[in-house]
């Protein structure tokens, strides 16, 4: 039996099927470079929020709090020498 999902249930039937059908003509690597578009964006998001909580922080400290947000600490401190508990 099939799931029903429902992320597009407040959505017009008729529209989803236009947007169904625009994904489904579309080709490959235009699909690819949305989804690298999306990470380029989720990512100036995430850095801009960064920025936001620690105005003073140099571009080194930006990087490793983004890094911190996907890796365990365990990891940053393996890798980057950085205890993101220490840097709260």
């Amino acid at each position: 039996m099939k799931r029903r999902c429902d992320f597009y249930s407040d959505t017009d039937p008729a529209a989803l099927e236009v947007f169904l059908d625009l994904q489904r003509r579309m080709p490959p690597e235009k699909k690819l470079a949305m989804v690298f578009s999306s990470i380029r964006l989720l990512s100036g998001l995430g850095e801009a929020a960064i920025r936001r909580d620690y105005p003073t922080a140099s571009d080194r400290e930006i990087f490793l709090r983004q890094a911190a947000r996907r890796l365990d600490r365990e990891t940053m401190i393996r890798v980057y020498d950085w205890d993101p508990d220490a840097h709260g």
